[in-house]
């Protein structure tokens, strides 16, 4: 299976690129962020006569996610067991759910398109959401494994947080001062690795950023942030044998600013001696 997470930025937008990439690129599952769009916008024609099924969530013009599979889709979810909400004027648990999460069940694999939230600002009630929205997202994940420690389970996407130095090449995001750097973001990421999943891309892709901010000339520079992954549990993570961040779909015209992140994996030879080491 080739699995792919991307933010497109608005799918009605970009559907013909999306649709070359996947196609190009012989993606067999693509999981999609920031469609902006409610599902019955959705460009599902020219997906399908790709030979793909769609499913897509999305409330309005903001946020948004959606799976694209050559495999059926089973077992769908349009939210994660704790899942916060948030609306101006709303506090406490009766908050509305964004169209943030997509869990599905594909080929065998659990698979999430997460969108976590941006955070705006330290001082923003988005940031203090952002975390809660984390720490519900660790909640779930230790959950699952721990009443399946074998489930193959993903969770792909823009997840607004670059964990390490190494990820940020923005001279603008600075810790302490701005969003996706915070030491409590990094922490929030941390504690999904805790939790019992692993990085899939680093290891086997050890430089590159997936997203770059359209202003002053952030792509040309290479002044960009990793902030979207593939992290795996056990059983998933040891069934990855390739990875890759496919930089050149930030080219061209009117590309989404982030780009995609790409898995392959081998599900019929679990034991296999010569796999990269990931978990």
């Amino acid at each position: 299976m080739r699995l792919a997470t991307w933010n497109v930025n608005s799918i009605r937008a970009r559907v013909a690129r999306t649709v070359d990439f996947a196609v190009r690129e012989s993606i067999d599952v693509l999981a999609m962020q920031e469609i902006k769009c409610r599902p019955d916008q959705f460009p599902y024609a020219e997906f399908e006569a790709a030979g793909y099924t769609v499913e897509a969530h999305g409330l309005n013009q903001w946020n948004g996610v959606a799976i694209a599979s050559r495999e059926p889709i089973d077992d769908l979810e349009l939210s994660f067991p704790g899942m916060p909400g948030f609306a101006k004027g709303y506090e406490g648990p009766d908050a509305p759910l964004e169209a943030r999460a997509m869990g599905a069940t594909i080929g065998g694999i659990r698979i999430w398109s997460l969108y976590v939230p941006n955070g705006r600002g330290l001082d923003d009630p988005h940031y203090v959401y952002k975390l809660h929205w984390l720490a519900a997202l660790e909640r779930y994940t230790r959950d699952a494994l721990a009443a399946d420690p074998d489930l193959p389970l993903a969770l792909t996407g823009d997840f607004n947080i670059a964990p390490t130095d190494a990820d940020n090449g923005d001279p603008t995001v600075v810790e302490g001062a701005t969003t996706h750097v915070s030491p409590p973001e990094r922490a929030a990421f941390q504690a999904l690795l805790d939790a019992g999943l692993a990085d899939t891309v680093r290891p086997l892709v050890p430089t590159g950023y997936t997203y770059w901010d359209y202003k002053q000339l952030r792509f040309p520079r290479n002044e960009g942030l990793r902030i979207d992954f593939v992290l795996g549990s056990r059983a998933f993570a040891n069934a990855v044998v390739g990875a890759g961040i496919h930089r050149d779909e930030r080219k061209g015209e009117a590309p989404s600013d982030h780009v995609p992140v790409v898995v392959d994996l081998d599900i019929t030879n679990p034991d296999d001696d010569d796999r990269p080491m990931i978990f």
